[in-house]
């Protein structure tokens, strides 16, 4: 990937994670003040799609997390495709470290979080919430920092962030898929086997893939695998170079085309949304017992101490056992927060949260969020104060 088209990824990324912080903010106003009970109603809104006896119905709140988050996951998937086939990870020596860190940085919050609710049946169900971490959130503190912080750092973090991405799916889909429905999964192949035709037959118009790929979602969201999962199946079978023409030219690529058209509308809408739809938790009532109960105890461990342990544990065995080297312009205590800004985890630990445990008030699911606001907090400031002063000393 060019260094231009780095940066302009980068630059994206940095402001979506500064607006993702406002709508947080924004949302936990609402959920605060006198307009509380309105926020609860317009999420609890009930939308129906209904064709003959076929319908679709869920409170506003689901179609954000089902539907809108499937755009993101389909993003997500674009940028696995490109980074795999052309970009930084198809270079081995450029995957070794990130990977490596993203290993660390879900096993040991998971880790974590597992000690302190393992006893409790309800609770364990919430292990993977403090093993992602907010790519947005963090480029956007870097962001704040200023044009000191090395590029090849944010790479190493982008990096990072795809991995992590790429762990989270696999996790959703091995551990938060509910009871199958076997007419609905048929369905779901049927379509992959279309899409797969579409692919070998070198289809680049991107018009069938998307009508197959709203099909495949419905498919998949009645079958009981979380729906957004449709969105990176997708995004697998775009292709990935256009034909040639008759002056030997190549066509735009399908694949960055639609990378590059939705980016800003996930960065900037799909993603703040979300936000503003998740983020909402009530302080009424909460004191230093609440946090240090197991489920947000757990979450802020795992986010603070898990993640940086992971991150910057495995990333020193690994570079002084001769594995993987610092990248360049990097050193050991910029390495560090970075290890620190990957327990912000934001977005995709809501998102976990919201698979993990019903939507109830006596669910951990309000505990759940009470831990992400506060370990992301920490973990946010800490690495903001670490990176700033790395990069002035420098």
């Amino acid at each position: 990937m060019a260094i231009s088209s780095i940066e302009n990824f980068l630059k994206k990324e940095s402001a979506s994670g500064i607006i993702l912080m406002f709508t947080a903010i924004l949302a936990m106003f609402f959920a605060n003040s006198p307009w509380a009970s309105w926020y609860d109603l317009l999420l609890d809104v009930p939308v129906v799609i209904a064709v003959g006896d076929f319908e679709i119905a869920k409170p506003l709140l689901l179609w954000i997390n089902d539907g809108l988050m499937a755009l993101f996951f389909f993003l997500v998937g674009l940028e696995l495709k490109r980074e795999f086939i052309e970009g930084d990870l198809s270079k081995p020596g450029q995957v070794t470290l990130p990977a490596i860190a993203a290993v660390g940085g879900m096993i040991m919050p998971a880790a974590i979080y597992a000690a302190l609710n393992y006893d409790n049946p309800n609770a364990i169900s919430g292990w993977a919430i403090p093993t992602a971490t907010d790519i947005a959130f963090a480029l956007g503190i870097l962001a704040i920092i200023g044009s000191k912080v090395p590029l090849q750092l944010k790479v190493f973090l982008t990096s990072l962030a795809i991995f992590d991405d790429l762990g989270a799916i696999i996790i959703i889909a091995l551990f938060y898929t509910e009871q199958l429905s076997i007419l609905s999964l048929v369905v779901a192949a049927s379509m992959l086997s279309i899409l797969f035709l579409l692919n070998r037959r070198n289809i680049t118009s991107t018009s069938p893939y998307i009508f197959i790929g709203v099909i495949l979602w419905i498919a998949v969201l009645k079958s009981g695998v979380h729906a957004t999962l449709a969105g990176v199946i997708l995004a697998f079978f775009i292709p990935m170079y256009g034909n040639k023409t008759l002056g030997k030219v190549d066509e735009p690529s399908p694949l960055k085309s639609l990378e590059h058209n939705l980016h800003a509308s996930v960065a900037f809408i799909v993603l703040p949304i979300f936000a503003f739809a998740n983020a909402g938790i009530s302080f009424t009532d909460v004191g230093i017992e609440q946090v240090l109960s197991p489920v947000p105890m757990g979450i802020i461990l795992g986010l603070f101490i898990g993640k940086q342990i992971g991150v910057f544990g495995f990333c020193f065995v690994a570079i002084k056992l001769g594995f993987a080297k610092l990248p360049e312009n990097v050193n050991w205590t910029l390495l560090y927060g970075i290890s620190l800004l990957c327990g912000v985890g934001f977005t995709m630990s809501l998102f976990i949260g919201s698979l993990a445990f019903e939507q109830s008030a006596n669910s951990p699911l309000f505990q759940d969020r009470l831990g992400i606001v506060v370990g992301s907090l920490i973990s946010g400031l800490l690495g903001y104060f670490v990176i700033k002063g790395a990069v002035n000393k420098r």
